[in-house]
């Protein structure tokens, strides 16, 4: 098909300009590998396309209704080049992104709202959900995800970091003795997101660092659904500090070990190898590396 392709262009151009020399020194090609693709062509189709002459060029009838066709495919191949030049500088066209879902409600789709403002010629499409989507497979422009890169296929940049916040209900306090370090803490009940390792790192004011081991009494795959439950006094839990502010803020949910920090996560933006730097992937990924507004 390729081949059909390139021999079709090189008929299109020679009738253009009337001679196989011409065409030759327009396409960078020599005189008899312009005869070639078309004589290849013509015993293809078994048809004769052109009469020629030592000073010009005639179409048969079939060479006519070929040259016709095969001007319509070259205007479309233009005009399709012509498109993706214009909107490297005017971005425009589809953009698939995914993201989990507990971002719906953070300062990161104010972002992308003032994304969608700036640039009125991209259509998003955003798709929410707190399990890892297969870029490739499913046909998916850009992710933005939490934690580190694992396939080799994809390429990944942090965005910003994400600060936790250990807590739980005062019920859970008053079921335990008040602990005064992390390894008091082993033995209580936990609640696990399925994405995430069984264990925490709280690092202390001093610069001490703990890694707490725990088996989770409930394990969900959404942390809408860690913080409803941690509201429900079922155990500990270290959602993203910007989904329970206002718990903290009422005394509907308490900090533990307040003297300790629970490590932060990184988030990142994570993208196919193969989109190209004028990519509106990579223009959504500029944009949001440059609002400061990220930081959750």
């Amino acid at each position: 098909m390729i081949d059909d392709l390139r021999a079709l262009a090189i008929f299109a151009k020679t009738v253009e300009l009337g001679s196989f020399r011409a065409a030759a020194a327009k396409l960078g090609l020599s005189p008899s590998v312009i005869s070639h693709h078309i004589s290849r062509l013509e015993q293809q189709l078994g048809k004769t396309l052109l009469y020629r002459s030592t000073r010009r060029l005639s179409l048969t009838d079939d060479g006519k209704k070929l040259f016709n066709a095969a001007q319509s495919m070259l205007e479309a191949a233009e005009r399709g080049l012509r498109e993706i030049t214009e909107a490297s500088d005017e971005p425009s066209g589809n953009l698939i992104l995914t993201l989990p879902a507990m971002f719906a409600n953070s300062t990161l789709m104010d972002s992308i709202a003032l994304f969608a403002l700036r640039f009125s010629k991209v259509r998003l499409s955003i798709i929410f959900s707190d399990t890892a989507q297969e870029l490739i497979r499913d046909g998916i422009d850009l992710a933005i995800r939490i934690g580190g890169l694992k396939d080799s296929a994809l390429k990944c940049r942090r965005l910003f970091d994400m600060p936790r916040t250990l807590v739980a209900t005062q019920a859970v306090f008053d079921s335990k003795p008040m602990p005064k370090h992390p390894e008091q803490l082993r033995d209580w009940d936990w609640i696990g997101v399925q994405m995430r390792p069984y264990h925490k790192v709280l690092i202390h004011s001093t610069g001490e660092e703990v890694k707490v081991d725990f088996q989770p009494r409930i394990t969900v795959d959404s942390l809408d659904a860690v913080r409803r439950l941690t509201l429900a006094g079922v155990g500990l839990s270290t959602p993203p500090t910007f989904m329970i502010e206002n718990d903290l803020q009422q005394g509907r949910l308490i900090e533990v070990l307040p003297d300790w920090e629970i490590e932060s996560l990184g988030v990142y933006a994570v993208w196919p190898g193969n989109a190209t730097r004028t990519s509106l992937s990579h223009r959504l990924i500029e944009f949001l590396t440059n609002e400061t507004q990220l930081m959750l």
